[in-house]
């Protein structure tokens, strides 16, 4: 009797295991989801073939024989087109080259993050330059920066002083940097926010004119 409760224990543990790893197998195939082989559904498909030769537009059954004899796979690379297009190739290899292709495409994005650089009504000459040169730093990082200066108590009353040490820091940084926020206020914070100036590309120079 023990023993087949144990049995019983076991078999209930196993298929809630398998169920989970159903599930999340359904959501990485959803989430990248591509029809192949007998899951092709359309009537009649465009084919290409592993060389990039047009077959014309067969059946799915008379695509799927040309791949199987060639040892591939027909992969639906087009489902919206009209009708969709196969293509005959290897599909494992397929799958690695489009995550290749993702992965360098994710490489390539620059994520740009907000940098904050905090000032306050008595910053010294000396702070003051080190924020400035670390804001000058962060926008030629490519990323953007938040300058802010916090008033305390009876500052409050003299706030043209905030005002005027961040506008002279968006005088100090010039051309690094473009304001996207102009200085202003939030409760008792004053800020703004910078954006890493564009950088232009060079024009070609026209060649000099050949004289006669």
């Amino acid at each position: 009797m023990y023993r087949c409760g144990a049995w019983d224990a076991l078999s209930r543990s196993a298929r809630r295991s398998s169920r989970r790893s159903t599930i999340a197998f359904d959501k990485r195939a959803a989430k990248n989801f591509i029809r192949i082989n007998d899951r092709i559904r359309a009537r009649e498909v465009r084919v290409i073939d592993e060389n990039g030769e047009q077959l014309g537009i067969l059946a799915p059954f008379e695509a799927l024989k040309i791949a199987r004899e060639r040892g591939l796979d027909l992969v639906e690379v087009s489902p919206t087109a009209v009708p969709p297009v196969c293509r005959i190739q290897d599909y494992g290899r397929f799958l690695y080259e489009k995550e290749k292709s993702e992965r360098a495409a994710r490489k390539k994005q620059k994520v740009i993050v907000l940098k904050e650089v905090k000032f306050s009504v008595t910053v010294d000459e000396h702070d003051y330059q080190t924020k400035k040169n670390q804001a000058v730093r962060f926008l030629g990082d490519g990323d953007k920066v938040k300058a802010s200066l916090r008033f305390r108590g009876r500052q409050m009353a003299h706030r043209e002083l905030g005002y005027k040490i961040i506008n002279r820091l968006i005088q100090d940084i010039g051309d690094a940097g473009v304001v996207e926020f102009m200085p202003r206020m939030e409760g008792t914070i004053l800020h703004a926010i910078l954006a890493p100036a564009r950088k232009e590309v060079a024009k070609p120079k026209a060649a000099p004119a050949v004289q006669a």
